[in-house]
């Protein structure tokens, strides 16, 4: 299609995840977005405590538009800006050089040491920590373009009233300053060790339990891939 939404979903600590980005591509050009955690602090034992600043980009490609839905913040303090530039800078010369930052990280095998499972105990998400590292961790090529951006405008009104924000074509910046990390949910058992999967007749449900909400919840959620 030629509109997309851009919802993203935040880590509540920066202890697993400091990153993360995704590319769609469609018949008028690629969509894209990613976003890290800034700012964070040198004691990393404060990683599900501290106030950072979440940077985010999005690519809407020419002849395209997106709407912006961001996560409702944790901190009244939270403030959130944006700018643009409609002029497409060089894309190929950023994914050359990110592709060069990631294949570095993939031969020092920095990849994740964790994945989501869900607690059928306690009805959450939770991060289960694994030996190996699988993957590799590596920063979208949307942080290496360098453009003349606008003037930042004040869109914390916007998201604090669960208003979306349009997108025109063009790359955007958005500084979410003062956002709060928690400490994220803990687990008792793991999803492989669900017996109900291996059964013919079983019905997972739906992949969401409330699709009338604006807000998604992960706990809404039957898989998550």
């Amino acid at each position: 299609g030629r509109q997309v939404l851009f919802w993203p979903r935040f880590p509540k600590s920066a202890t697993m995840l400091k990153f993360a980005s995704s590319i769609q591509g469609t018949p008028v050009g690629d969509f894209a977005i990613a976003w890290r955690f800034e700012n964070l602090p040198e004691d990393k034992s404060k990683y599900d405590s501290a106030l950072v600043t979440v940077r985010i980009r999005l690519l809407v490609p020419p002849d395209g538009s997106g709407m912006l839905r961001l996560p409702l913040p944790s901190s009244k303090t939270t403030k959130i800006r944006i700018s643009h530039t409609n002029s497409i800078p060089d894309l190929d010369a950023a994914r050359d050089e990110a592709n060069r930052k990631c294949m570095n990280r993939r031969k020092h095998g920095l990849g994740f040491h964790w994945n989501w499972e869900y607690d059928r105990q306690r009805k959450k998400w939770y991060t289960h920590s694994s030996r190996k590292s699988i993957g590799t961790a590596c920063e979208s090529f949307l942080f290496n373009l360098t453009p003349e951006w606008s003037e930042q405008a004040d869109i914390t009104h916007d998201v604090v009233s669960r208003t979306d924000s349009k997108l025109s074509a063009g790359l955007h910046d958005l500084i979410v300053t003062n956002w709060k990390l928690e400490k994220e949910e803990e687990g008792t058992g793991r999803l492989g060790n669900i017996p109900q999967y291996f059964h013919p007749n079983y019905n997972p449900g739906p992949f969401c339990n409330d699709s009338h909400s604006f807000d998604w919840h992960i706990d809404d959620a039957t898989h998550i891939i």
